[in-house]
């Protein structure tokens, strides 16, 4: 059954996702016609979203290669990127199990009324793989990974909880959730930032929203202006020739332009799926709620997490080679930059400025971090059988970065049994709280 899964899954998103929103929405109660072409449409989304990511990989991989070159960075540990992690992490029998697992959990949940996640977006259960993957690594106790996998899908059904009227009120999509292992933990970091921000005199008066900007700079405020800014930029700090420089800058500004219509796209094959879930569940379980759990891929196309992402990947590059003891390589992960504070910009209410301040700060943690379960990640990878092309040490900065990973890698060392064990009745405590003690007084 895991190998009949893990064959499914490795069929990819654009195929997987259309599927299960086609199963999904006829569960749901939505007309056959309805949910198929739901689902065509969103696999279409996903396959258009791919294409403008893979647009800004190709245009930002060798920039950034050619600025490391250029800078003479002599650092040691290469970010792979996120499709190298997902590999790594189905590439074992237990990342394999990451998807039955998963799905039990959230039913197990779902049907106790301790989550109001439906996860839709069963391809990032690699998430969870990874750092099972990670504590294995560390402890080499099968069950104990596994447990480990079981409270971080449970943190993350909890997160989703928790985000859900967030995303509403920012991107305007009701009954969207993101658990999304790469994006719900910025959304944690960003929230102690946002008050130390609104705190520091002067900063707390910057209004730095897209449509301040416009309104300030006219053209130049332009989200594809800005993108065909920041790529010139980036082709001078590469030495790129004038060509090279300005072809760079249509790529960026061209993805701007592209990301929210793909975004767009999605959420027209989404919209019928939310609506049959959310009448599905008012004729079963009166006065509950459903949301549906998907990739954060949904929320990149805002002109606040593009700009701001665009902006930090000079910076991240910058850091790798000022911040002293860090070994990383900011390469694969580059272009993902945006689902990293794609849950930062809603915190801060689309701020530029404090996006781009908070994710400088939590790229060069993500820096540390990844330089320091570098290890960790390179025996994961030897033990899936993962080409590590001739590098002696790799690393992913999407995941092995992130502040729960770490969480998880420092709980493996010192008393694992009973670290995970705490983390295990925290979410557990959390995900009552939230659905069962929170539910009840706002109804009251």
């Amino acid at each position: 059954m895991a190998n009949l899964l893990q064959g499914f899954v490795d069929l990819g998103p654009s195929i997987v996702l259309p599927i299960l929103i086609f199963i999904f929405g006829l569960i749901l109660g939505a007309k056959p016609r309805k949910a198929f072409i739901a689902g065509i449409t969103v696999g279409i989304g996903f396959i258009g979203l791919n294409l403008v990511i893979n647009l800004l990989g190709s245009s930002l991989g060798p920039a950034a290669q050619q600025m490391v070159d250029r800078f003479g960075l002599s650092l040691t540990t290469i970010d792979v990127g996120w499709p190298a992690a997902s590999a790594i992490s189905y590439g074992t029998v237990l990342g394999s199990l990451a998807i039955p697992v998963g799905i039990g959990v959230n039913i197990l949940l779902l049907v106790l009324g301790l989550t109001k996640t439906l996860m839709v977006d069963i391809w990032n259960f690699w998430h969870a793989a990874f750092v099972a993957s990670l504590v294995h690594a560390v402890t080499q106790n099968f069950v104990l990974s596994l447990f480990a996998m079981v409270t971080y899908l449970m943190l993350m059904y909890l997160l989703g909880d928790i985000i859900a009227p967030t995303i509403e009120k920012f991107y305007g999509y009701p009954n969207i959730t993101f658990p999304h292992g790469t994006s719900a933990p910025g959304f944690l970091i960003a929230i102690p930032l946002n008050w130390l921000f609104d705190r520091i005199p002067g900063f707390n008066k910057l209004k730095a929203d897209p449509e301040t900007i416009q309104d300030k700079f006219g053209v130049f405020g332009e989200t594809t202006v800005m993108g065909l800014l920041i790529g010139i930029g980036m082709g001078l700090l590469a030495g790129y020739d004038l060509g090279a420089t300005l072809g760079l800058g249509m790529s960026l500004a061209a993805v701007m332009m592209l990301l929210p219509r793909m975004v767009a796209l999605l959420m027209e094959g989404l919209t019928p799926i939310s609506e049959a879930a959310n009448e599905f569940v008012k004729k079963r379980f009166p006065g509950r709620e459903l949301n549906i759990g998907m990739d954060s891929a949904l929320s990149v196309g805002h002109p606040a997490v593009l700009s701001s992402s665009l902006l930090l990947v000079p910076i991240t590059i910058g850091l790798a080679f000022l911040l002293p003891g860090n070994t990383t390589i900011p390469f694969g992960d580059l272009a993902t930059i945006p689902y990293a504070v794609c849950l930062m910009a809603p915190v801060f209410r689309g701020n530029l400025i404090r996006t781009v301040v908070a994710g400088t700060l939590y790229m060069a943690s993500i820096l540390y971090i990844t330089s320091w379960a570098a290890p960790l990640v390179t025996i994961a990878a030897q033990a899936s059988n993962f080409d590590l092309g001739g590098n002696s040490s790799i690393t992913a900065m999407v995941e092995g970065g992130l502040w729960p990973t770490l969480l998880y890698i420092l709980s493996a060392q010192y008393m694992p049994w009973v670290t995970i064990s705490i983390i295990f009745i925290a979410c557990l405590g959390g995900l009552y709280y939230v659905n069962k003690v929170r539910t009840v007084k706002v109804s009251e």
